[in-house]
C-alpha cells in the first residue's frame, strides 16, 4: 500500500483534486475569485499549481493522445468485432489507414487535451507571478509550469507541425499559428532558461512533477527530432541532454522490466516523470483492462464488471521479439489461465488469445494479443475502481536509448555499445548484449518497438526511422502529409488564423 504521507502529497498537490485542502476541508474555488484575491497562502499557491498537471491524467483514456498516436502506428488496432462492436463508425479505421477525417472525435479530444494543458499553464504562471505571497519554492513552481507547458508544445508539434501559439494568458485575441521552429525554439529556450531552477534529485516531494530528469529528457527528445521536425542535425545537442540526466547519478534501470509497472511502482528508480493516478480520485482517466481484454480475463485478474474488448495487438507485432524476450509477456496470448493457474475452459472451448485476426471486420472475441504490461491488481471495475499504477511518460530506458540511437546517427554508436546500463536494457530481458554489428536501422527501430510498446513512442519512432508510410497488418501505404494528423475541423472553424495541414 502507498505510503500515507505519499498518497496525500500526490492527491493534494500533484493531483490538485478540487483544490480542497487536506488539512481542512474547505473548498476554495478559484474561478469564482478576482485574480488579486486568489491566494492567501503558499498552500493555495501550491494547489492551485497543481491544476497543471491534472491536464495530463487524460492521456492513457480510450479518446486521447495516447490512443490517437497509438492506433495510427503499427503497434496497435481495434478491427471490427464479429458482433458489430469497437467499429465505432469508422473511428478506429481511420486513424489505423492514416485516412483521419478533420472531424474525427478521438482527434478532436486528443487537440483538445493538449490545448487546455497549455491554456492552464499560461493561466497558471500568469496567477502565481502576480501574486504577492512569497515563499522559497515559488520560482521553481513557475519553472515547473513553464516547463510542463513546454512539454504540452512538445506534444502539440510532434503531431500537427504548425500550430496555434499563445503564451499569455491575458491576450483574448485569436492565437496566430506558428511553424514548427518558432515552436522549437520556444521550447528549448523554456527548458534551457529554466532547468536550473528544479529540484535535480527525485524524491517524494517532487514525484509526479517536473524535475531537471525531466527537463533533460524532454530537451533529449526535442534535439533527436529536430531533424525531421525542422531541418537541423541536432544530435550532439541530445547527446548532451540525455548525459545530463545521467549525470545526476539519480535513476537506474531496474532489475525487474515490470517493475516500472506495477500496481504501486511509485518506488520504481527508473521512471523519471509518471502520471500519479489513484483508483478512486482519477475514476475514468487509466482503465486499460477493460478497453483491451475480454471478460473472460475476469477469471485471470478477478475483475468485476463487463470488459470492452476493444484494442489488441496489432498481429505480426509479436514477431520482432525473440521468444526468450521476457518483454513478449507484457503481451496476452495463448492458453489462458485463472487465478490458481489452472487452464480456463468456456463451455468447452480452450481460452486462448490468438496473436492473429482473421478478418479485420469480424474480430472473433478472442483473437488478438491483449496488452498486460501494467501490472493489474484485484477487483478493478470501470469507474468503480480504476488502476491504481503511475503511467510513466519517461524512464531512463528511454534517455539510454535517446543517447545510443543519437550516437548511432553520427557515426558513433561504438563510444556507448559496451556501457553497462544499456546493456542491462538486454540483458534484464534475456537477451545478449548487443555488439555494434547487431545494430541496423531496422533492428533498432524494432528494440525501441520491444522496449516501449504501448508507451506512446511508436508512431514518432516509426516517422523518425522512415517508415511511416509503409504498408503493415491491413494499412496500405501512406504518403508523406500522413506524418501529421489533421488540425480538428472544431478547431479551424474557432480559430480563422489556422491552416489546414496538407491531406
Amino acid at each position: 500500500m502507498k505510503n500515507f504521507t505519499y498518497t496525500m502529497l500526490v492527491i493534494c498537490l500533484t493531483l490538485g483534486l478540487s483544490l480542497i485542502s487536506c488539512t481542512d476541508l474547505e473548498e476554495t474555488v478559484y474561478s469564482d475569485l478576482p485574480l488579486d484575491e486568489f491566494f492567501h497562502s503558499e498552500k493555495d499557491v501550491l494547489m492551485y499549481a497543481g491544476r497543471a498537471y491534472t491536464h495530463l491524467q487524460r492521456y492513457p483514456e480510450e479518446f486521447s493522445l495516447w490512443s490517437l498516436t497509438q492506433m495510427a502506428s503499427d503497434e496497435m488496432v481495434a478491427p471490427g468485432r464479429d458482433d458489430g462492436f469497437v467499429w465505432d463508425n469508422g473511428r478506429w479505421d481511420e486513424l489505423h489507414t492514416h485516412k483521419i477525417d478533420p472531424n474525427n472525435k478521438i482527434l478532436g479530444l486528443a487537440w483538445k487535451a493538449v490545448f487546455d494543458g497549455i491554456s492552464a499553464c499560461n493561466e497558471i504562471i500568469y496567477a502565481t507571478e502576480l501574486t504577492e505571497i512569497t515563499f522559497p519554492e515559488k520560482e521553481q513552481i513557475v519553472c515547473e509550469i513553464i516547463i510542463l507547458r513546454a512539454y504540452f508544445y512538445y506534444w502539440a508539434i510532434d503531431n500537427w507541425g504548425n500550430i496555434p501559439f499563445s503564451d499569455d494568458w491575458t491576450n483574448t485575441s485569436l492565437p496566430e499559428q506558428k511553424d514548427r521552429k518558432f515552436i522549437f525554439d520556444f521550447i528549448e529556450k523554456a527548458i534551457l532558461d529554466n532547468v536550473d531552477k528544479l529540484q535535480s534529485i527525485p524524491s517524494a516531494d517532487n514525484y509526479g512533477r517536473v524535475t531537471q530528469g525531466m527537463a533533460y529528457t524532454l530537451l533529449a527528445k526535442l534535439y533527436l527530432n529536430a531533424e525531421e521536425w525542422i531541418g537541423e542535425n541536432k544530435y550532439q545537442e541530445s547527446v548532451d541532454a540525455c548525459d545530463q540526466v545521467i549525470a545526476l547519478a539519480s535513476y537506474q534501470i531496474e532489475d525487474d522490466f515490470f517493475a516500472n509497472f506495477k500496481v504501486y511502482n511509485e518506488l520504481s528508480t527508473e521512471n523519471i516523470f509518471v502520471i500519479p493516478m489513484h483508483s478512486i480520485f482519477t475514476k475514468d482517466r487509466f482503465y486499460w483492462y477493460t478497453l483491451t481484454l475480454n471478460d473472460a480475463s475476469r477469471a485471470t485478474f478477478g475483475f468485476k464488471g463487463q470488459m470492452w474488448d476493444e484494442f489488441i495487438l496489432e498481429p505480426g507485432y509479436l514477431d520482432k521479439y525473440a521468444t526468450n524476450d521476457i518483454r513478449s509477456k507484457s503481451f496476452l496470448f495463448g492458453q489462458q489461465k485463472d487465478m490458481n493457474g489452472v487452464d480456463i475452459i468456456i463451455d468447452g472451448e480452450p481460452f486462448i488469445y490468438t496473436p492473429t485476426v482473421d478478418n479485420y471486420m469480424a474480430r472473433k472475441k478472442w483473437e488478438g494479443a491483449r496488452c498486460a504490461k501494467y501490472e493489474y491488481q484485484k477487483d478493478l471495475e470501470y469507474y468503480v475502481t480504476d488502476m491504481e499504477n503511475d503511467y510513466v511518460l519517461f524512464r531512463y530506458a528511454d534517455v539510454l536509448y535517446t543517447k545510443f540511437e543519437a550516437l548511432w546517427r553520427l557515426g558513433r554508436a561504438g563510444e556507448m555499445i559496451a556501457d553497462a546500463d544499456l546493456q542491462k536494457i538486454r540483458t534484464r530481458a534475456g537477451l545478449a548484449p548487443y555488439t555494434l554489428g547487431d545494430i541496423t536501422d531496422t533492428e533498432l527501430l524494432n528494440e525501441l518497438g520491444r522496449e516501449f510498446a504501448w508507451e506512446g513512442h511508436r508512431r514518432q519512432d516509426q516517422i523518425r526511422f522512415g517508415v511511416w508510410g509503409d504498408t503493415w497488418w491491413n494499412k496500405p501505404a501512406s504518403g508523406p502529409n500522413a506524418k501529421l494528423f489533421p488540425i480538428p475541423q472544431v478547431a479551424l472553424s474557432t480559430n480563422s488564423n489556422l491552416v489546414q495541414n496538407p491531406q
